[in-house]
């Protein structure tokens, strides 16, 4: 890890540019230079093979200008003699052919035996057809590279016979090598010399950032009294004179505004509210996290905008809370990013100085949406609850004083008034059993009894408990249980009361004739998902969005007179979220309604027979 971090260090990376700068100029140097060497020498190899092949041809040409192409037994050796004595170097074989490409002398003693046989090389048939720039690399059965040339031997216009050299370039690729080594060697030497001149030069750069680095965490720290050493006058030493300067400014301005900052940092960091502070004309000129998030406007944006126009008050209005008249007022907002409105309380305070008069305003923002929404919801659930009091109290405080009134003579009569008051008693009992419930699962004073239980068992058991009032109706029944689910941990009690509700009100709302099914399924999620569907009388789009709601009806009349108390479906959202599930309601108007909740998958699981 140490070796990593230094190599992530200017130093590091320095030498290594340096390095490489010079290892690639070498490189770019060392094959122009080598491939340049290497071309002139074959160049020149293949020149004196050229000239010595043409010389040659010139001087064969005397003895193989015989009658019909044969020579006589002196001018062979005449030949042989000029080849031994002038053309004679090492690593080269040369042939004399005749008109018809047979060899008639070769240089090797070696290769005796291909006198009187046929060359038949391309460069050899190519001569023999007046062809003279005729030159090949080859590579002999002993893997030695060869240059071959073969030029013709043309007597008085006729072509009588060709030369053919093949000559060794081992001695050539041996001299290229040794030139390779030196300038490897060469350059290995240069890298290092480099390498140690790369050293010193990235440490005259690196240290004196490294030391203004030091003083510059010094400075941070809050040790403005540290001034960086000058290292010269180039562009490091006016670095660091800047840099004393900057420490010297920097150190002047925070002496000057410590006090003021010490004083709007502790007034906005402490507020939890959000806080607008505006000047004179109520243009915005401070403003804190907490008042930006309110708003859904971003600090920058809310600087310089008037704080009427911000929070949309009325220029009277606005006008009155500057002057004190009036201190404080709600406004309902829709913050960008936010889907629901919010309500704020805006208290303003004027700020005052003794000469100017009132010189600015401090806005305090206070969200007060939880509070209202609350406010509202308990107006609504008292004038809910006492409405659901009210008539059956009515109901009964009617029959009793009709009952007083000599009802009671008339047994028929009286029986019937007896029969009204029990059950608008017995309503009553349900709306107050109904709240107490809700009461303790708002409070968590019902806690969850969580055991197995069969899914399977528990629906039959629901379904069996309804069974009698469904064939009174002629409604048809049908249930499904997906194969592998089988027990869950749960409270089997609460479940089952949702599961009551959920037939309850499916069976109120189902015509005679009508189809009522339960399903259990493993959604997507991996939870055990329960649904009662229905082909009831629906519920209208517009009211799906507050049947969760306690006390709301569809039809009122309707539902009251079934005897509801409108909570069966808010005790049944409260108890599926406290075994961490979901519940969710599907209808078309006129078609039927599928009510499904969720439940988690724990425990282990069978399959349903």
């Amino acid at each position: 890890m140490r070796w990593l971090s230094f190599f992530r260090t200017i130093h590091a990376k320095l030498i290594i540019i340096y390095v490489l700068l010079i290892l690639v100029a070498m490189q770019l140097i060392g094959v122009y230079f080598v491939s340049s060497m290497k071309n002139s020498l074959t160049s020149n190899f293949t020149q004196d093979l050229q000239a010595r092949a043409e010389m040659l041809s010139v001087l064969a040409e005397q003895d193989l200008n015989g009658s019909d192409g044969k020579m006589e037994e002196d001018s062979v050796e005449s030949l042989r003699a000029r080849v031994n004595n002038l053309f004679d170097f090492s690593g080269a074989e040369i042939q004399v052919l005749d008109a018809s490409g047979k060899v008639l002398i070769t240089s090797q003693g070696s290769h005796a035996d291909y006198v009187g046989r046929k060359n038949t090389q391309t460069v050899v048939s190519r001569a023999l057809q007046g062809i003279r720039d005729n030159e090949e690399y080859m590579v002999d059965e002993d893997n030695v590279r060869k240059k071959v040339v073969a030029k013709p031997v043309i007597s008085q216009g006729k072509i009588v016979g060709a030369v053919y050299i093949a000559a060794s370039m081992t001695e050539l690729y041996d001299t290229m090598k040794r030139i390779n080594n030196v300038f490897l060697s060469g350059m290995l030497i240069a890298l290092a010399l480099t390498a140690v001149l790369g050293v010193v030069l990235a440490h005259t750069i690196t240290h004196p950032i490294k030391v203004m680095t030091r003083h510059a965490t010094e400075v941070a720290e809050g040790k403005f009294d540290q001034q960086m050493p000058v290292f010269g006058d180039d562009e490091i030493g006016r670095l660091s004179v800047a840099f004393n300067y900057m420490t010297g400014r920097l150190r002047e301005a925070l002496s000057q505004n410590e006090e003021e900052k010490e004083k709007l940092s502790s007034i906005l960091t402490n507020m939890s509210d959000g806080v607008v502070a505006t000047d004179d004309n109520g243009r915005v000129i401070l403003v804190n996290r907490r008042a930006s998030a309110m708003l859904g406007v971003n600090e920058n944006e809310m600087t310089g905008r008037h704080i009427a126009v911000l929070l949309g008050i009325d220029p009277e209005e606005t006008e009155a809370l500057y002057s004190g008249s009036s201190a404080s007022t709600l406004l309902q907002l829709e913050p960008a990013g936010q889907d629901e409105p919010i309500v704020i309380r805006v208290t303003f305070t004027p700020i005052h100085r003794r000469e100017f008069g009132i010189t600015g305003t401090i806005a305090v923002l206070q969200d007060v949406t939880e509070q209202e929404e609350m406010e509202t919801t308990r107006r609504e659930f008292v004038a809910n609850v006492s409405h659901e009091l009210r008539t059956p109290l009515t109901t009964i405080r009617s029959y009793a004083e009709a009952l007083d009134d000599g009802a009671m003579g008339e047994p028929q009569l009286a029986e019937r008034f007896v029969g009204v008051i029990r059950n608008e008693t017995e309503r009553m009992i349900r709306l107050v059993t109904d709240l107490l419930h809700l009461s303790r699962l708002d409070s968590n004073e019902a806690p969850l009894r969580m055991q197995p239980a069969d899914v399977m068992e528990m629906l039959d058991e629901v379904a069996d408990r309804f069974s009698f009032q469904m064939k009174q109706k002629h409604i048809r029944s049908g249930m499904f249980v997906e194969q592998g689910i089988g027990k869950v941990v749960i409270d089997r009690d609460q479940i089952e009361q949702v599961l009551d509700n959920l037939m309850s009100n499916a069976l109120k709302y189902t015509p005679e004739g009508g189809n009522i099914r339960i399903e259990a399924r493993r959604n997507s999620e991996g939870m055990l998902s329960i649904s009662v569907q229905d082909t009831g009388i629906g519920i209208p789009k517009k009211d799906l969005d507050r049947i969760f709601e306690r006390f709301y009806r569809v039809d009122k009349a309707r539902s009251r007179n079934m005897g509801g108390t409108g909570l069966g479906l808010s005790i049944a959202r409260e108890i599926v979220k406290a075994h961490g599930g979901q519940i969710f309601l599907e209808s078309e108007y006129g078609q039927g309604t599928c009510t499904t909740f969720t439940l988690p998958m724990l425990g282990e699981g069978r399959e349903a027979q």
